[in-house]
């Protein structure tokens, strides 16, 4: 577990985890969480947890039976739940002579890229001071907002993992690891990569208070991995389960870093930053994106969706087989690609020097 310098590692703790039932936190777990913090602070782990369960705590503090469907209910779940939260935390880390920081995010927190910034800055701060921070979504603004959510708390921490530059992502939920269903039944212990067979492996859940699965640790797995940082989904439950994950033991699924991670700037542009529109692409285009490191030029574009500016950040996606491919920078405004793929398709010279998003401000996501 000792190392020659300082690794960074984020916690994520799922509803199921923390509570013992609908608004019952499971203090037992908790503080067995806090002491293996504790003890990997000793060995100069610097430690995030990104700890879910406001929504759960408000529901059983307002005696509710199932995660309510109306916004504002959510809402309130997550005002009444969140300071329940954190006040335990910070009760339970106490003994150990640890301080920990609050801190609730919404999707343009990370998004915009002064904010993105101040909350690196904030993090590597608090790190350095022995702090443990603690993040949730601020689900009482972001609920009322789908295009400021980042869908569950399991995305949220591989963001979190990416923005601060972690080593590594524990995941630690319910879920005892990916199980191969179409194949073994046992759980998978290495995935050096994720295809489309991994996802396949991938279910929802049917908790009363968790709103992610297998599907979006996936996901999850797919923004840490690409930014050089370990991922691993395990059983929360188990005994001492963040000290048999830093001792390098195998339990649960490894999802391994990627070799050619990314740098800085195309982690922003893969997973930061709101996209004004959409480029759509043939098949063609994207295996060249994908897997030969080329720039989108014009002749693979099939139709354009909303209305940008050049340099706005823009989706990619392969419209035959309807996912996002990369996103990137546009070289020229929506008007100028619909005149050139005009101008393309009634015969009309069209420069191959015209490139509607360069290789160099693209990444693949």
């Amino acid at each position: 577990m000792a190392t020659d310098r300082q690794k960074r590692v984020v916690v994520k703790l799922g509803t199921g985890v923390l509570t013992s039932g609908v608004g019952q936190l499971d203090t037992r777990k908790m503080k067995s969480i806090c002491k293996q913090v504790a003890d990997a602070k000793k060995l100069g782990y610097q430690i995030i947890l990104v700890s879910s369960g406001a929504v759960g705590l408000g529901m059983g503090k307002l005696k509710l039976k199932a995660r309510p469907k109306h916004i504002s209910a959510v809402q309130e779940c997550a005002a009444v739940g969140q300071g329940i939260l954190i006040q335990t935390w910070a009760e339970l880390f106490a003994p150990f002579g640890i301080t920990v920081a609050q801190i609730l995010l919404t999707r343009d927190d990370v998004d915009v890229h002064t904010r993105h910034k101040a909350m690196r800055d904030l993090l590597d701060r608090l790190l350095a001071d022995g702090i443990v921070p603690i993040i949730n979504e601020n689900d009482c603004i972001s609920a009322s907002e789908l295009n400021i959510k980042f869908g569950d708390n399991d995305v949220l921490s591989a963001l979190v993992a990416t923005l601060s530059k972690s080593d590594m992502l524990l995941i630690l939920s319910t879920a005892i690891g990916l199980i191969d269903m179409k194949g073994t039944g046992e759980v998978v212990a290495v995935v050096e990569k994720i295809t489309p067979e991994i996802r396949a492996m991938a279910c929802g859940t049917s908790s009363a208070t968790a709103v992610g699965g297998m599907i979006t640790k996936i996901k999850a797995g797919e923004i840490a991995t690409s930014a050089g940082c370990d991922m691993y989904i395990a059983d929360g439950s188990a005994k001492d389960i963040v000290k048999k994950i830093l001792n390098g033991e195998q339990v649960g699924t490894r999802f391994c870093a990627s070799s050619d991670s990314i740098s800085s700037k195309k982690r922003w542009l893969a997973h930061f930053g709101k996209t004004i529109g959409k480029i759509n692409v043939d098949a063609g285009a994207a295996n060249a994106l994908r897997n030969k490191g080329s720039s989108l030029l014009p002749a693979g574009v099939k139709s354009i969706s909303g209305k940008f500016k050049k340099g706005d950040l823009v989706e990619i996606v392969d419209i035959e087989n309807n996912y996002v491919v990369a996103r990137g920078l546009a070289e020229e405004s929506s008007v100028k690609i619909k005149r050139i793929i005009s101008e393309k398709r009634t015969d009309k010279k069209c420069g191959h020097k015209d490139v509607v998003v360069h290789r160099d401000n693209l990444a693949i996501v």
